[in-house]
Order: structure tokens, then sequence, then C-alpha cells
């Protein structure tokens, strides 16, 4: 059974939460990843990722960073930023296996289904700009 009266701001708050991470591993690839952001860069190319993989990722994560906490088209943003946590936990996976402690997929994997449960929920309340999802666009005209 839902709660109507707070399932929005279950919304809510999974929208600030996962602004705030993705804020924050933005910070750690900026200020505290030794070698910084360009180290990173180059970690894809050594790794075999096609050239696009880290425009796309840091696309991703300015996205969910700068989209989600207020609430800008939320839904969409969750949805763009869940094929890049699905390539972290394959990364993971494969190096460091399942379980967090050993560096492994489980984090990414729990994240990536956050986004995909915030993609369902909604934005939540106030939001700025409201995600229309195309089986909602009667309920929203232009």
């Amino acid at each position: 059974m839902l709660d109507h009266r707070t399932a929005p701001y279950a919304a809510l708050t999974l929208r600030l939460v996962l602004g705030s991470m993705f804020i924050a591993h933005l910070y750690w690839k900026f200020e505290i990843f030794p070698g910084g952001l360009p180290r990173w860069w180059s970690n894809f190319a050594t790794n075999g990722y096609p050239w696009i993989t880290p425009w796309y990722s840091i696309s991703a994560e300015f996205a969910g960073a700068a989209l989600l906490i207020p609430g800008i088209y939320a839904r969409w943003a969750s949805l763009y930023a869940i094929p890049f946590m699905l390539g972290a936990a394959q990364y993971w996976f494969v190096r460091k296996g399942f379980y967090f402690t050993a560096g492994g997929a489980e984090m990414p994997l729990a994240w990536a289904t956050m986004l995909f449960v915030l993609a369902m929920l909604g934005d939540g309340p106030f939001a700025l700009r409201p995600s229309v999802m195309p089986w909602e666009r009667e309920a929203h005209p232009p």
C-alpha cells in the first residue's frame, strides 16, 4: 500500500540524497583522486573503453549533481545516469567482485536501483521543472 501523504517526500529525499552523492563523487574526481581528473579520464583509455565513455560518464555525474537537487527534469536525469552506474558496476565487478567492502559492484548497483526508483516515483515536491513523461502528456498540456 502506498501512503500518498509521504510518498512525494520520499521522492524528494531520494532526489536530494542522489544529487548529493553525485556532488561528492565530482568533488572526489577533481580534488581528492590522486592525479585528479586527467588521471581519472586517462584510465578509460588504459582500460580499453571507447573515447566517448569518459565524456558520457562525466556528463551523467554533472547532470545528476546539477539537475536532481533542484528538481529540474529529475526523472530524465535519473534515466540518463542509470547506464553510467551499470557501467561502473560492471567495471568494478570484473576487477573486485560484488561486495563494496572490497571496492566492488554493490554500491553502483544500489545507486542505479535508486535512480530507477526515483524515475518511477517522480520528481517529488519542490521540483523547479517537473519531468513530464510520455504517458503523462495529456495530463500536462504544453
